[in-house]
């Protein structure tokens, strides 16, 4: 304590120090009226006058000014204040880690308790960039994560998805010392759509990645226009920061419209010359019209947009016939996709500010969404300056973050888990399966609890039918709190009821993954994947996830 008061003290200024020295080798030349006075009479007779400081002895022998008393005194009790919320987050995180639990939200609460602005005073020595959008914030900032590695920085991320304001400070505090200073100094953050607004003004990151745009968690958001104006709100504050964005996402892509930030891009160029689906193996990406769109219309002026070409929902080369708006050029660019399959997918990527053309790359993560993720991570380490070198590296071995096409091999035949939220991540998890050339088994799993969203009508507007012709399909297991609306929502879409088991108990379906001898894919929403995911891990024993950052 003596330190710190001896610290704040030192800072006072040079006026106050050059006449303290000027005391000291002049005794008896000090003003009378900054003398002790010898008795009440003369105490009387020395009170300052208006305009002077009255000044009084500190602890260390020097003078100092009642307002700067005062200022010291702000200074030690929010520095308190700092020490004592950093040790309340990491203790109740090392309780909650000794119980079981993952202690992702709960911490930081409580240390915003203490002190609100905690998030700005931990990550002042931090170079932070934040992952925000709807689907694949998760799985991108994990590939950002093992990019910053691979290139020897060390890091924090919030890797569980824990992406409201408390659940960032948290992370961010427990990689600190005592007095609440970084001990890494390297950020991945992924942040909720509807938190941006809270979370970058206090993170004051450098770069800011938005994904993409859908519908999600009606009952929250509201329709799709909401959430881009929650993204923008947060963006507005931060007018330095660099934006990567979607440029295959007309939505996405309407934040530069009017926003001052330097923006870079990326996408999937695909088909950009209609018909050209040559080169791409023989996927065809272009060809047919999304059966899901949320931007159908230009947000300038409401003209039906016209596509060169499409990857999926309204995602494309997009462009409105009476305004112009229209697809940017990207800066990292997908230009061929040469085979995709379980284990993962070869792509050709160009990268404009990098003297390389087009390069080959790995993506250990499979499915057409997942290179979308890849190549914001490639654009986010391109405007940060990390070499090519580690973000190839990382992409080759960066198969899945939590809960996000994460593997678990609980004995027999491997299950693999892929969150799904909406109808957009819903039929790309759908695509994925239903281009297999194997047989698999697959579980539904649907809950409606808070942090889903309470409407599920979603589940409407996802294309179930697409089973039905898939021969490879071997079963269908639902669970969940809305498992019956799943039931019936299979039915409609004329998969038969004989199919279609539904199961009542998690361990229940523990034991059909163990007894199965195909792979088993789980497709979950939030609420359902975490106590589905906390059995595989025990089962498993897999790392908890949470152990990365310590």
């Amino acid at each position: 304590m003596e330190e710190m008061v001896e610290e704040m003290i030192n800072r006072e200024s040079d006026d106050d120090r050059i006449l303290e020295k000027c005391h000291r080798e002049n005794p008896k030349k000090r003003n009378p009226e900054r003398q002790r006075p010898e008795n009440k009479q003369a105490d009387a007779q020395n009170q300052p006058t208006e305009g002077h400081h009255r000044y009084e002895q500190n602890p260390t022998g020097r003078q100092v000014p009642e307002s700067r008393q005062a200022d010291i005194k702000q200074q030690l009790a929010d520095s308190l204040r700092t020490v004592f919320a950093v040790a309340v987050c990491k203790a109740s995180r090392a309780v909650l880690h000794r119980i079981g639990r993952g202690g992702t939200s709960f911490p930081g609460k409580a240390a915003m308790v203490l002190k609100k602005d905690l998030l700005t005073v931990v990550s002042q020595d931090v170079a932070s960039i934040v992952v925000t959008g709807t689907n694949g914030k998760t799985t991108t900032a994990a590939m950002l994560e093992s990019v910053l590695r691979c290139a020897g920085l060390e890091t924090v991320s919030n890797r569980s998805g824990a992406n409201l304001l408390s659940g960032v400070t948290a992370e961010l505090a427990v990689c600190t010392d005592w007095r609440g200073r970084a001990v890494k100094h390297y950020a991945v953050i992924e942040c909720d759509e509807g938190a941006l607004h809270q979370v970058v003004p206090l993170l004051r990151p450098k770069v800011i990645i938005v994904t993409n745009l859908f519908r999600d968690q009606l009952d929250r958001y509201g329709e799709v226009m909401h959430t881009l104006e929650a993204v923008r709100r947060g963006i507005e504050q931060v007018p330095e920061a660099v934006l990567c964005l979607n440029a295959d996402d007309s939505l996405t892509a309407s934040l530069a419209l009017d926003l001052p930030n330097p923006v870079a891009w990326f996408g999937i160029g695909i088909g950009v010359e209609a018909g050209d689906t040559e080169q791409n193996s023989g996927q065809d990406f272009g060809n047919e019209e999304s059966s899901v769109s949320d931007a159908r219309y230009c947000i300038r002026c409401g003209t039906e947009y016209v596509y060169s070409f499409r990857t999926f929902a309204h995602l494309g080369g997009f462009r409105c016939p009476a305004c112009g708006y229209a697809r940017p050029d990207p800066d990292v660019e997908i230009t061929s996709i040469d085979s995709m399959d379980y284990t993962g997918t070869r792509v050709h990527m160009r990268f404009e500010k990098r003297s390389v053309g087009m390069v080959p790359v790995n993506i250990a993560a499979p499915a057409l969404y997942n290179i979308y993720n890849a190549a914001a991570a490639a654009c986010s380490a391109q405007a940060a300056g990390i070499s090519l070198q580690a973000v190839l590296k990382a992409l080759a071995s960066t198969s899945g973050a939590f809960g996000r096409m994460e593997t678990f091999e609980p004995g027999g035949a491997a299950a693999q888990m892929i969150l799904v939220k909406n109808p957009a991540g819903c039929n790309q998890a759908l695509d994925y399966l239903c281009s297999l050339k194997k047989p698999y088994a697959l579980i539904l799993c649907l809950n409606d609890r808070d942090a889903d969203g309470h409407d599920i009508s979603w589940i409407w507007d996802v294309d179930y039918e697409k089973l039905c012709q898939h021969p490879f399909l071997q079963g269908i297991y639902v669970w969940g709190i809305r498992a019956e609306d799943l039931q019936l929502r299979l039915k409609y879409a004329g998969i038969p009821e004989s199919r279609i088991r539904h199961i009542r108990k998690k361990e229940t379906l523990l034991m059909i993954i163990r007894g199965s001898k195909v792979p088993v894919f789980i497709l979950p929403n939030y609420t359902a994947m975490l106590p589905l995911r906390e059995l595989l891990q025990k089962e498993t024993g897999k790392a908890e996830f949470w152990k990365g950052n310590e």
